[in-house]
């Protein structure tokens, strides 16, 4: 069953793989960009769809470090609370 599943993901992945390469190849055209002080830069779409994302990505993980920073900060100052043993006992008296 675990081979089965491993082949189920290469397979996703592989068909996403191929449904990203099919996508860049139908949208090679060049596409120019405009930032500020006169900027212009030229790439194929594709590119600047990916560039997006990965930008998007980082902004939002920077975005979420704040808040990771805080909840380990209050997970560290929490008083360590003994877990209750709950394996079973074998010098238990027999009656």
């Amino acid at each position: 069953m675990k081979n089965l599943t491993r082949y189920l993901a290469l397979a996703a992945k592989l068909l996403v793989f191929l449904l990203v390469l099919g996508f860049a190849l139908k949208n090679s055209h060049t596409v120019i960009f405009y930032s500020y002080l006169d900027y212009v830069w030229q790439a194929p779409l594709i590119v600047m769809l990916g560039l997006a994302f990965v930008l998007g990505a980082l902004l939002g993980v920077l975005a979420l470090l704040p808040a990771l920073f805080r909840l380990r900060r209050a997970v560290a100052r929490k008083p360590q609370v003994a877990e209750p043993d709950t394996g079973t006992q074998t010098d238990m008296p027999v009656v």
